[in-house]
């Protein structure tokens, strides 16, 4: 059974006449975001890089929150999640934010064991 999908993004802010225009919109808001990412990549701003937040530094975390951003938007519009019923939504959705948040919480404790292993115990650094 075919019906047609939601011309608008950001919730209905923003409106299109066609898919054609819907599809350039969506480019141009991915376009934006991976310029910001690369952009803070080649910069790379001092108080981006000297602040830490639970043992990472703040780029990392905002690289890392873009690029869940764009993917929730690619799957959002493109795999059309927004004209699927809320519970079939939220599997899909939910299910990949939370195990990429327990992969940086696993990563996060083992590669601060790691450092307190080399730094602290008896093996030292030899590469």
């Amino acid at each position: 059974m075919a019906h047609d999908h939601k011309l608008e993004i950001f919730r209905g802010l923003l409106k299109f006449k066609s898919n054609t225009q819907k599809i350039w919109g969506v480019l141009i808001f991915l376009s934006i975001v991976t310029t910001v990412e690369v952009a803070l990549g080649i910069i790379k701003p001092r108080f981006l890089t000297h602040s830490y937040f639970l043992g990472m530094k703040l780029l990392n975390w905002i690289f890392i929150i873009l690029t869940l951003v764009k993917a929730y938007y690619i799957a959002w519009d493109f795999m059309h999640l927004r004209d699927e019923k809320t519970p079939l939504r939220r599997v899909i959705v939910w299910t990949p934010i939370f195990l990429v948040c327990y992969l940086i919480f696993i990563l996060l404790f083992e590669a601060d064991y790691i450092y307190n292993v080399y730094s602290d115990g008896f093996i030292t650094w030899n590469f």
